[in-house]
Parts: structure tokens; C-alpha cells; sequence
């Protein structure tokens, strides 16, 4: 407790980066209350980025920056936008249906905001939206995606816990689609509230034209998918593929990047996918220490023995992911957590790809609930908008997105039902 909840919990609200505090607390267990060389934790450090399934981390983060550069994601929202743009709400519809589409490639939730924001932002705004609904639909967006693959949460969730890979980015699919329409289904009934100004509908020659220009983009992450999930690629080797199908159709179809560009793009690919791994390593250390000090074996003791059964671990489960999501920046959460409970789950029958389905997506809603979770802030620094402009409506989408996890937790085929 003094080390790992309080050292952390001072640490982490005191401003330290979350991989620093997971060190730092670990190293003061061992050195002062064991009697194991505190060079063991270099190694468990070490070991923990060490696993073959993290290089795909790397190159995702770069996919992403690469999708960027090359204007893909932007023509898929001129797409979008031309096809439902003119309904009630379309640009909302627009928002749900890009980050679908677009989320998980980069690696990096700010990375897919970014991506996304500045093409539909301003055109919002310009319709009549209020800056703080818009700005708390793309928070909401942004835990919505959590399952999507190739999500870092899955290649994190897979290289601490041993879970397929493949299963994991087929189970992914369906919940995001849950939560997606669900995010739809609020976006239809706060439409209806408010009066916004509604475009005249696109000619057909023009959706079709923005269609066939999209179509080499929309392509790329139904083909990434489809490759891990058919067992066709490993993670790693379907980022590669999906590196080099980027460049090619950037090089026919849309922007070319230039030499100076992509320097600055691997420069910036190394520097968060360094500081992702070094997270994912601190906190596999700190999961092995608190395996030495006998807290899990308390805590499997104390989460098996809940009155109800796996009723009652999926609901504490829940609670915990999004408490501890908010705290720790969502995917240190992941890898903290996971290697700890996923076990248990086991022990009481509940498959191990919709435990894991159930966990990504609370840590998401932590990620982005006010006043704690770090991916809200994020969001209204994006959309330049004072997060108290957007409190309001976010409860609404924080408590939408709820009700969407409980029913991805309350039907379990929705995770598992289109696996092997």
C-alpha cells in the first residue's frame, strides 16, 4: 500500500510521468523492503518491452503519421461528409464514422483526434454546433474506439497477458460498433434540440466521385483488419504492409511526402513510441513486484470471493479499469491491471477476449471522463474550446458510453461470437 498506492498516487498527481512514478515505486520496494538486487528491475524493465508483438507499436505510430502527411484520412471525411452531410447531425454522424474508420492505425488517440478534428471542427462550428457539444462528441468518440484494431490497447493487452493477437482484433470489431451506435442513437436525439444549420444534399455525381478518390483510403484499414484477422499477418508484419500500401497509393493517388517531411515523421514516431514502450516496461516491473509481494494472490483471494459470482468481477472489474483509467492515462492501466485480473476472470469461466473487450473499453470511459481523464483535455485542446464548455453534454456521452459497456459486458457474443 505505501509504496504502490500511495508513492504512485503522490507521484502521478504531483506531475511525474507515469512510467517514472511505476519506477520509482518499484525500485523503493525492492531496495528497502526485500532482499532481491534492485538491478533486477533494469532487466523486468527490459523484458518488458522486450516482447515481440511492441514492434508493431512503432510502426503503427508511424502508419499513423504517414496517414496524416498523406492527406488519407482527409479524403475519407470529404467522403463521409458528401453522404450523410446533409442530414440533421450529419457532421456528428461524419465524426462517429471517421474515428471508426481512422482510430487505431496511428496508435496514438491524440494522433486520430488530430487527424479527424481539423477537417470537421470548423465546418461544425460554422453550421451552428456549440463548441462544447462538438468537443465532447470527440472525446466520446475517442473512448468509443478503444477496441477498434489495430489498437495499441489490443498489442498492449496481448503482449502482457499472452492473449491472441488475431482473436483479439476480431473480438475488437463489435464492440466499437455497439458503442458507435450508440453514440449515433445520442447524436440523433440532442439533434433534434437544437437548431443547426442543414447543408442541401450532394449531388450522386459527387458522392461518387469523392467515393472512387477515398476508395485506395478506406481500403487500407479493412485490409490491415482482414489480414490479422484471417491469420493472414502477424500484427508487425501487416504494419509493415500497410506502410508500404500507404506509400504507394500516396504516391499515385495523393500527397507525396518529402524527404524533409519524413525525417520529422520517423523523429516523431521514435519519440512516442519510445516513451509508449518505456511505459509498457516500467509497468510490467511494477506487475511483477507486486506478484513477488503476494497482492495478487490477495487480490485473486479477494475478487473470487465477491458474493455473485462473475456478475459481481465483471461490475468491480469495470469500476476499477475506469477509476484507474482516469489516474493513469489509460493504457498503463491496461498493462498494470490486466496481467493481474485477467487470471481470475479465467478461474470463473469468463472468456478471456470479451474480459479483455470489457477492460479496453472502461479504461477508455476513464481516459476521457472529466475531471480526471487526460484524453478529455486533449480534446479541447484539439478543438480549441475551455473544457468547462463541454462538461455538460460529455456526462451525457460519459453515461451513454456506459450503458454501452454494460451491454458489451451483459452479451458476451458481441466480443466472441465471430471467433474461430
Amino acid at each position: 500500500m505505501i509504496f504502490f498506492v500511495a508513492i504512485v498516487g503522490v507521484a502521478v498527481f504531483s506531475g511525474i510521468p507515469v512510467a517514472f512514478s511505476f519506477g520509482l515505486a518499484t525500485f523503493g520496494y525492492l531496495a528497502l523492503t526485500t532482499k532481491t538486487p534492485v538491478v533486477v528491475l533494469v532487466s523486468r524493465i527490459d523484458e518488458g518491452m522486450s516482447h515481440l508483438i511492441l514492434l508493431a507499436i512503432p510502426l503503427f505510430v508511424f502508419l499513423g503519421f504517414l496517414m496524416e502527411a498523406t492527406g488519407l484520412a482527409r479524403v475519407m471525411l470529404t467522403f463521409l461528409s458528401a453522404l450523410i452531410g446533409h442530414v440533421r447531425g450529419g457532421l456528428s454522424y461524419v465524426l462517429v464514422g471517421a474515428m471508426y474508420l481512422v482510430s487505431g492505425i496511428s496508435g496514438s488517440k491524440t494522433a486520430d483526434m488530430a487527424a479527424v478534428a481539423p477537417g470537421l471542427v470548423p465546418e461544425m462550428r460554422a453550421r451552428g454546433e456549440k463548441p462544447g457539444e462538438l468537443t465532447a462528441l470527440l472525446a466520446a468518440t475517442g473512448a468509443q474506439t478503444e477496441t477498434i484494431p489495430p489498437s495499441l490497447a489490443l498489442i498492449a493487452i496481448s503482449s502482457a497477458t499472452g492473449v491472441s493477437t488475431s482473436a483479439l482484433f476480431t473480438g475488437g470489431f463489435v464492440p466499437g460498433l455497439v458503442m458507435g451506435l450508440i453514440l449515433c442513437a445520442l447524436v440523433w436525439w440532442r439533434s433534434g434540440t437544437r437548431a443547426t444549420e442543414i447543408p442541401e444534399r450532394a449531388r450522386t455525381k459527387l458522392i461518387l466521385s469523392s467515393f472512387l478518390a477515398a476508395l485506395p483510403a478506406i481500403l487500407l484499414p479493412f485490409v490491415i483488419r482482414t489480414a490479422v484477422a484471417e491469420g493472414a499477418a502477424i500484427a508487425t508484419e501487416v504494419a509493415t504492409v500497410g506502410i508500404c500500401y500507404t506509400l504507394v497509393i500516396s504516391f499515385l493517388f495523393y500527397e507525396r511526402v518529402s524527404w524533409p517531411r519524413m525525417l520529422n515523421l520517423l523523429a516523431s514516431t521514435a519519440s512516442l513510441a519510445g516513451a509508449i514502450l518505456f511505459v509498457v516496461g516500467a509497468a510490467t516491473a511494477m506487475v511483477w513486484a507486486l506478484t513477488q509481494s503476494g497482492f495478487s494472490r490477495d487480490l485473486a483471494s479477494i475478487m473470487t470471493n465477491l458474493p455473485g459470482g462473475s456478475v459481481s468481477f465483471i461490475v468491480a472489474s469495470m469500476l476499477i479499469f475506469i477509476v484507474i483509467g482516469a489516474v493513469l492515462e489509460g493504457l498503463p492501466a491496461i498493462v498494470l491491471l490486466a496481467p493481474l485480473l485477467l487470471p481470475i476472470a479465467k478461474n470463473l469461466g469468463i472468456h478471456e477476449v470479451h474480459y479483455s473487450m470489457i477492460a479496453i473499453l472502461a479504461m477508455g470511459i476513464g481516459y476521457f471522463a472529466p475531471p480526471l481523464g487526460i484524453g478529455y483535455y486533449t480534446s479541447c485542446a484539439i478543438a480549441n474550446v475551455h473544457p468547462s464548455e463541454g462538461l455538460r453534454p460529455m456526462i451525457t456521452y460519459i453515461v451513454g458510453l456506459f450503458f454501452g459497456l454494460c451491454l458489451v459486458a451483459a452479451v458476451p457474443w458481441f466480443s466472441i461470437g465471430f471467433l474461430k
